[in-house]
């Protein structure tokens, strides 16, 4: 399990500013049967785990005098920076389900794309479901491979779950489909509008003729 190393807190507001600086990244640890707890941890460390954990696979906190298994459950961003300023970190209970948001993976070739130019359109990005947190799913796969027209779709239903993992979406969610290419509306012909200007002046610049003409012979 992966584990994160964490240091007791008591700053808070502003005054983080230059510990965030250092690399110290404020964060809190509260749960079901966890009183909230201000602590520091790593930035470096955080997002190499957060890279490879994600949000749904439990990690461990190495609290000094004791650890607990826990969620990533929220990272607030630097708007700027891009970078991490805040985590809020869940305690879970081993033997109790958890609902969770799991990522979905989209995966394979589908035959209606690359046979009939169609469309991959991804109706959804993650399905909810519940586990005992050990169970938990890092990312669910789907595979589009099995769209092989445009009547095909893959619902919520399809993606298999490991053992232990309960569906809580709706099973007839769309999760993904395949539209038809769109026909774009033909441009007018350059050549079609020159000879059509071309049309128009002969037939302006004949008329002008035939008047001054008309008007000599008076």
């Amino acid at each position: 399990m992966l584990e994160l190393q964490t240091e007791n807190r008591n700053i808070f507001g502003k005054k983080l500013e230059p510990f965030r600086k250092k690399g110290k990244l404020p964060a809190v640890l509260y749960g079901p049967k966890e009183k909230a707890r201000p602590i520091f941890i790593s930035l470096k460390d955080f997002k190499k785990i957060w890279d490879e954990a994600g949000e749904s696979t439990v990690i461990q906190l190495n609290l000094g005098d004791t650890k607990k298994e826990v969620l990533i459950q929220d990272v607030a961003m630097d708007p700027v920076k891009g970078e991490p300023v805040h985590v809020d970190f869940y305690a879970v209970l081993m033997d109790k389900p958890i609902k969770a948001s799991i990522s979905l993976v989209f995966e394979g070739i589908s035959p209606a794309v690359k046979n009939l130019g169609g469309i991959l359109i991804k109706v959804m990005h993650e399905l909810e479901v519940e586990a005992l947190p050990k169970n938990l799913p890092h990312e669910l796969s789907v595979d589009i491979s099995a769209l092989a027209s445009f009547e095909n779709k893959i619902s919520a239903k399809d993606i298999i779950l490991s053992k232990g993992v309960k569906l809580i979406s709706n099973p007839e969610e769309t999760i993904a489909l395949i539209e038809a290419p769109r026909e774009e509306e033909a441009p007018a012909s350059e050549e079609k509008i020159a000879f059509e200007e071309i049309e128009v002046v002969g037939k302006k610049e004949k008329e002008e003729e035939e008047k001054t003409e008309k008007e000599a012979g008076k």
